[in-house]
């Protein structure tokens, strides 16, 4: 019996001849031809129309529900060992090359809704996956596709821990001055760079607060991440100002985060001060004088990319100088934009209520100056934040004054934070404003005491003036030589106070008196067998020789005439008593100048154009002695005018000569 074949949707045509009924249980060998419909187990051959059209459904033409459950199914196979599935979910967050069709903002939902709802799934065995939508453009989209993401790597950092510190990485890079997530679609409505870096400060608040533990994750990228001192200034004015936001939400991470900026800030600084150091004398000047102003609208720069301090000329077009002057000056703007950003940062600081859980400003700030500031030599500009917020408060100066003359005097220290605290304290008692006469005068006597204690035990063995050995001691000299030139009317006695009878009169007529203790002081170390003014820089010593003098505090010109044929390096090294040699013509300043202390004061003038407006009012400005500086003025006069003289006698007997 066989069962012709007929096309599909034709019901089967069963044909039959009549005959006289029989009994079922006997046939005959003529019916087997008859045909007879097929058994219900058996299925008929089916043939497809070859009209009909066959084709794959779109992406954009499938379901929620079908894409959620095809991410499930990718996921499944790939842990078993198939990744077709797994690599078309991939390519979903790809970026389109140039023959490809950008995936279209629904489809991009849809599966990130899937993976959404297939979090769990996401195990290491997916870091591929995870990283490609990670990078991808999501940033730069709508509010509601922002949302939908900001879930997603909620869900994810919660399940799966081990993607956190790629996340947080992903949230920093786009707080930098080049986001990667802002969006560059043709189909996408542009967005302010502003805007993204305020939606990655949200995802960050965010998920600080559902991981905790994030925060130390969080420090060590934003550490890493920072610009290199190379970069523009854009890039560190961007970063600079995120830095100091996520303070705002993080404030764990407060103190650190302004001690990573103040790092990087001294190196910037530092780096200035080398290159300077190359630069003529007049040349240093016009660097810093003609520094345009930046702007002072963050947002715009912010929002706009062409604000670069990037020049039209290349490198290969400049010569060595200008390249030079050039790189010192986008540094120095670059130092001045991060240095008004900190003031205005710990001027807020200072001013908002503080919490029981806070930190206040100064202690940040006397932390960074103990274990950054002051252990950077030759540190320029930095430190002035610490000069101007001290002066906010009398208890805040005399903290900063003890902690730096305690520092100065502790043995345990290393000789070169010692001295560089003695500086410290001399610039800033010198150079601040609102230090008080009181302070100054006790500073005075710290001073004082200790240079009598490290005269009476230095001087039995001393042979002479020796900056190795007795280099703390030479710091504190030159510390107090610098303060009494710019407050000597601070060491005067008032119509109340004590003072000697023995005061010189001065030359107008007038007596001066001092206070006790101020001329033995000048007179025990002065005249010392440690001779400290043969080995204190030479600036600082001539100008206290002439403050001295002038005021008739004491005078030390035959002392100075003296040293001048003293070889300082007859003193350095081993002991040795025998007949020290005389300085010759031949012999005269070989390394002498490696034999003073150095001439660094921190606090000296501060000329950035667009910070200095934070310390005008706090900083005192050398004024000069009155009748010194008329002399000295008349005595330049009158020695530009004898080199005129002599010049013309000269030309004239060349003239005379030649006739």
């Amino acid at each position: 019996m066989t069962t012709a074949s007929m096309p599909v949707g034709t019901p089967p045509t069963v044909t039959t001849k009549r005959r006289p009924q029989k009994s079922t249980l006997s046939r005959k060998r003529e019916d087997d031809d008859i045909p007879v419909p097929s058994s219900p187990s058996k299925r008929s051959k089916v043939s497809f129309d070859s009209d009909v059209e066959v084709r794959l459904v779109e992406e954009w033409e499938k379901t929620p529900t079908v894409i959620r459950e095809g991410v499930r199914r990718a996921l499944l196979k790939r842990s078993a060992g198939d990744s077709t599935g797994y690599d078309q979910v991939k390519a979903v967050y790809t970026p389109a090359k140039d023959n490809q069709e950008e995936t279209s903002p629904a489809t991009l939902k849809n599966y990130t809704f899937a993976l959404l709802n297939n979090v769990s799934m996401l195990n290491k065995g997916c870091t591929d996956l995870v990283h490609a939508v990670l990078a991808s453009d999501w940033l730069g989209r709508s509010e509601g596709y922002v949302h939908l993401f900001t879930q997603f790597l909620a869900n994810l950092v919660s399940a799966q821990t081990l993607y956190l510190p790629d996340v947080l990485r992903m949230l920093v890079e786009n707080i930098t001055a080049a986001p990667p997530s802002q969006s560059q679609s043709e189909d996408l409505a542009d967005v302010p760079r502003s805007q993204i870096y305020q939606r990655a400060h949200k995802v960050i608040q965010y998920l600080l607060q559902i991981v905790p533990s994030a925060c130390r994750i969080l420090l060590t990228i934003l550490t890493n991440t920072f610009p290199h001192q190379t970069d523009s200034r854009r890039a560190h004015i961007v970063y600079t100002h995120n830095l100091l936001r996520i303070t705002g939400y993080a404030p764990v991470l407060q103190a650190d985060i302004l001690t990573l900026i103040t790092e990087r800030l001294i190196k910037i600084d530092l780096q200035v001060q080398e290159d300077l150091e190359d630069l003529a004398e007049e040349v240093e000047e016009g660097v810093v004088q003609h520094i345009p102003r930046a702007r002072s609208d963050i947002n715009s720069v912010l929002d706009d990319p062409q604000d670069s301090d990037d020049d039209s000329e290349t490198d290969e077009e400049m010569d060595e100088d200008t390249l030079r002057t050039q790189t010192i000056t986008k540094n120095v703007e670059k130092m001045d934009c991060i240095l008004d950003m900190l003031f205005t940062y710990y001027d807020q600081m200072v001013s908002a209520p503080l919490h029981s859980s806070q930190v206040s400003s100064v202690e940040i700030l006397f932390s960074q100056f103990q274990t950054i500031i002051l252990p950077t030599h030759r540190s320029r500009h930095t430190q002035f934040l610490l000069f101007h917020f001290v002066q906010q408060s009398p208890a805040h100066i005399d903290v900063f004054v003890g902690m730096c003359a305690q520092t100065s005097f502790d043995k345990k220290r290393p000789a070169m934070v010692r001295q560089a605290a003695a500086a410290y304290l001399a610039s800033f008692v010198a150079r601040g404003m609102h230090v008080s006469s009181d302070i100054v005068r006790e500073v005075w006597d710290y001073i004082s005491t200790e240079l009598k204690k490290q005269v009476r035990e230095s001087e039995p063995g001393c042979r002479g003036p020796d900056l190795q050995r007795y280099s703390t001691y030479y710091t504190l000299v030159q510390a107090l030589l610098y303060i009494f030139c710019f407050r000597w009317r601070d060491f005067e006695s008032g119509p109340d106070e004590d003072y000697e009878e023995d005061e010189l009169p001065s030359i107008y007529g007038e007596e001066r008196h001092w206070r006790p203790g101020v001329k033995e002081t000048l007179q025990l170390n002065i005249f010392s067998r440690l001779n400290p003014l043969k080995v204190c820089s030479p600036g600082i010593v001539t100008e206290f020789a002439r403050i001295a003098h002038h005021l008739h505090v004491i005078y030390v010109y035959h002392l100075l005439e003296t040293n001048k044929r003293i070889r300082l390096s007859n003193y350095n090294g081993p002991s040795n008593y025998s007949q020290l040699n005389r300085e010759t013509a031949l012999t005269a300043k070989r390394g002498e100048e490696n034999q003073h202390l150095d001439e660094y004061f921190p606090f000296d003038p501060y000329h950035l154009p667009k910070s200095k407006r934070w310390i005008e009012g706090d900083y005192r400005e050398w004024t000069g002695i009155p009748g010194l500086d008329e002399e000295k003025a008349a005595e330049s006069d009158s020695l530009d005018e004898e080199v005129e003289e002599s010049d013309v006698e000269e030309g004239t007997g060349t003239e005379e000569s030649n006739e």
